[in-house]
């Protein structure tokens, strides 16, 4: 099995959890509108147009989001730019939850999901210049082979065309400054949660320049600081205490993400980059 049908299987049994616990949102919030007090969603919601605005979305653009899970952040930033999306996954259990909701909110002619092979990321079916933008949210880490994702992401922006998203990273904070150290905690969240290997600011900000794009921004949004969940103290009990599909295994996942972010190593990263007229 590779490791990309894993990555499947695993969504398969994470809907009921993920859902349960983050709606259509999987991913981490704006960290200052969080501190702010503004609720987990509208963190997401405002991180995601964050995003919106940096890759340039308007009505007449079109975009494509990598990893589009079951579609939350895909038809919000249809709904706020007028824009119009693909989302693509190798999974259609998701996408169709995807595409439902896009009915229920009346903007399935703004976005589109479709589902990919497992290693179809590395040959995306899509011309040279298609999109005026690509975007992801905590996806690419999930890639085994991310130097190819970006460049496919090159490939089928247009000349000017931009790239923005997010992503969980590792990196030494503290005691923990040797890979040794790192993977001390690192470790058992990959294994946990179908994820082959984070990278780092520095190394996305390379593989998005070896790809063709011009890195405009590469950033730790949590530089300094240990990360943080938008959990509360009763919801991170639920986490540790889910009794549903493969329980143990997503225990075991929150328990090893809140080892990490504590040691420091565990951080998301924010990314812009633009293809070169």
């Amino acid at each position: 099995m590779t490791y990309e049908a894993k990555v499947r299987e695993f969504y398969d049994t994470a809907l009921h959890c993920y859902e349960q616990f983050m709606g259509d949102r999987w991913h981490h919030g704006d960290p200052e509108a969080e501190a702010s007090g503004v609720s987990p969603r509208r963190a997401c919601e405002i991180l995601e147009e964050q995003i919106v605005s940096l890759v340039g979305l308007e009505e007449g653009r079109w975009a494509l989001d990598f990893g589009s899970g079951i579609g939350g952040p895909t038809l919000h930033m249809a709904k706020v730019s007028s824009a119009s999306f693909v989302g693509i996954t190798n999974n259609e259990r998701l996408n169709q939850r995807a595409r439902d909701k896009a009915a229920e909110l009346g903007l399935a002619a703004k976005a589109r999901f479709i589902t990919v092979g497992d290693t179809d990321y590395k040959n995306l079916p899509f011309p040279d210049n298609t999109f005026d933008a690509a975007t992801f949210y905590e996806s690419v880490c999930h890639i085994p082979d991310k130097p190819a994702l970006f460049r496919e992401l090159c490939r089928i922006l247009k000349p000017g065309g931009r790239l923005g998203g997010m992503d969980w990273l590792q990196r030494p904070f503290g005691d923990h400054q040797t890979e040794e150290q790192i993977m001390q905690f690192m470790r058992p969240l990959n294994d946990s949660t179908a994820i082959p290997g984070h990278g780092t600011v520095e190394s996305y900000k390379k593989m998005m320049e070896a790809a063709g794009l011009e890195v405009t921004m590469a950033r730790d949004m949590y530089e300094g600081v240990k990360s943080r969940g938008s959990a509360t103290p009763a919801e991170q009990a639920q986490w540790l205490h889910y009794e549903g599909p493969e329980g143990e295994m997503f225990q075991k996942g929150k328990k090893a993400l809140d080892d990490a972010r504590s040691a420091g190593v565990f951080t998301v990263g924010m990314f812009a980059a633009v293809k070169p007229r």
